[in-house]
C-alpha cells in the first residue's frame, strides 16, 4: 500500500518546511493563535495524546460541534504523530468517520500514532473520543514527508526542542506527594497484616512499586499479587491527591523560563501514566513536556539510568546536554550514570543525602535559567 502511494506521488512538487520559524501560530497547536484549538500533545514513545474541550466559537448546528473542526484534531494528531517519530509531513490522503455528534464544552481525547512509514511517506491513524472512551471519530492518513532529519537534528522536527533539555522527576519535585503515597502504602500494607513505617517510606520512594511491594512482602511475592498490590496502592492514591492537588513552590515560573530559554523538556517518573496525567493535567503543565517517560515505559527503576536515557533520546538532545531534576537519592544516582547533570531539590531528603548531584537547592523558587545554563557550562 504505501509502496504504491509512494510511487503515484513522485509528482509532488519538493516542498520545505519553516521548521526555524516555529509553530506559534498553527491553527491546531499555536499557543499564540487567539482563535485556535491550542493542542497540547504528549507523546509516550507510541502514542500522541492530547485533550480538548470546544467552546461554543467552534460549533456548526447550534450546539455541537462542527465537523470540520473534529477533522483538524484529526489531522493534527496524525501531524504530531509523525513529527515525534522525527519527520515532517504534509498531509496528502485523509479519511475520517465520524461515529456520533461531540458537544460543545465536552471534553475530547484525541490520540494518533504511526503505522506505517517508508522515505517518502508515513501512514498514520488517529481518533476522538469522550473521556469516557466512547468513539466520536477516527481517521487515517498518508502524508507526504517533506524532510526527514538525520539523527543529529532530529531533535528540529519537535516543537519547543533543542540541543539542551531538562528532564524532570515528578513525585517530590513537581509536586508534594509524598504524604499520599504514604497514606496509600500503609493502607494497601495493612489490609495484608504489615506495618510500613514513615523510615520504609523514606527508603523506598522514588522505586518501582513492584520492588516496593517485593521488598516489603518478600521475594516470594507472586507476579499476580504483586500487581494487585501495586493497583489498589495507585487508586488509593489518585483518590486522595485529586482533593489537594498543588505544585511545590517555583515549579510552574521554572518550566515556563525554560520554555522561553529554548530548553526542550521531558517528563520521566516510575509512577503510572494514569497518575501522570492526573497531575500534569490537574496542574496545566502536559503543554510543557514533548516527551513522558512513565513505569511501562522501562524495565529498571531507579537508580537505572534506563528513563533518563530513554526521554533523552527521545527528545534528540545528548546525555551530556541534559539536567536532571531529582529530589530522591536513587533519582540523582540515575541520573549521573546516565551522564547527565543533576539539580536536586531538598524536599524529600536531606542535603547530606543528595551530595552526588551537581547542585542542591532547598526550592526551586530561587533557580533561573541562568543557574542551568551553568551546570551545562562547568
Amino acid at each position: 500500500m504505501v509502496r504504491q502511494n509512494e510511487d503515484k506521488m513522485t509528482n509532488w512538487p519538493q516542498i520545505s518546511v519553516d521548521v526555524e520559524g516555529g509553530y506559534s501560530l498553527c491553527f491546531g497547536c499555536g499557543q499564540d493563535n487567539p482563535i485556535g484549538l491550542k493542542l497540547s500533545f504528549q507523546w509516550d514513545g507510541e502514542t500522541a495524546r492530547a485533550e480538548f474541550t470546544p467552546t461554543e466559537f467552534y460549533q456548526g448546528w447550534p450546539g455541537l460541534v462542527h465537523g470540520g473542526i473534529i477533522i483538524c484534531m484529526l489531522d493534527e494528531a496524525m501531524a504530531y504523530a509523525a513529527l515525534f517519530e522525527g519527520m515532517n509531513c504534509v498531509t496528502a490522503k485523509m479519511q475520517v468517520k465520524l461515529s456520533r455528534p461531540a458537544s460543545i464544552d465536552e471534553p475530547l481525547v484525541i490520540t494518533s500514532s504511526v503505522a506505517k512509514k517508508t522515505r517518502k511517506l508515513v501512514e498514520t491513524r488517529a481518533a476522538v473520543s469522550l473521556k469516557d472512551g466512547t468513539p466520536v471519530a477516527e481517521g487515517k492518513a498518508t502524508q507526504f514527508v517533506v524532510n526527514s532529519p538525520d539523527r543529529e537534528d532530529k531533535s528540529k522536527a519537535m516543537p519547543g526542542s533543542n540541543t539542551k533539555a531538562v528532564i524532570w522527576d515528578m513525585d517530590g519535585v513537581i509536586a508534594d506527594t509524598a504524604p499520599y503515597h504514604l497514606q496509600a502504602w500503609q493502607e494497601v500494607f495493612s489490609k495484608r497484616g504489615v506495618r510500613f513505617t514513615e523510615e520504609d517510606f523514606r527508603e523506598s520512594f522514588g522505586l518501582r512499586n513492584d520492588t516496593i511491594v517485593s521488598d516489603v512482602l518478600g521475594e516470594e511475592t507472586s507476579q499476580e499479587e504483586m500487581n494487585a498490590v501495586a493497583s489498589e496502592k495507585e487508586e488509593s492514591f489518585r483518590w486522595r491527591i485529586r482533593r489537594d492537588l498543588k505544585p511545590l513552590p517555583g515549579v510552574i515560573k521554572l518550566m515556563k523560563s525554560l520554555t522561553e530559554g529554548g530548553f526542550s523538556m521531558a517528563l520521566a517518573s516510575s509512577a503510572p501514566m494514569e497518575n501522570i496525567r492526573l497531575l500534569t493535567e490537574g496542574l496545566g503543565i502536559a503543554k510543557f513536556f514533548q516527551c513522558i517517560i512513565s513505569e511501562k515505559d522501562v524495565t529498571e527503576g531507579k537508580p537505572s539510568p534506563q528513563g533518563f536515557l530513554l526521554a533523552a533520546q527521545k527528545l534528540g538532545v545528548e546525555p551530556k546536554n541534559c539536567i536532571v531534576i531529582e529530589d530522591a537519592v536513587a533519582g540523582v544516582a540515575a541520573a549521573k550514570r546516565a551522564g547527565m547533570h543533576c539539580l536536586a531539590v531538598t524536599n524529600t531528603h536531606p542535603k547530606t543525602s543528595l551530595t552526588e548531584a551537581d547542585l542542591i537547592v532547598n526550592s526551586l523558587r530561587a533557580v533561573t535559567v541562568n543557574d542551568l545554563e551553568g551546570l551545562l557550562n562547568s
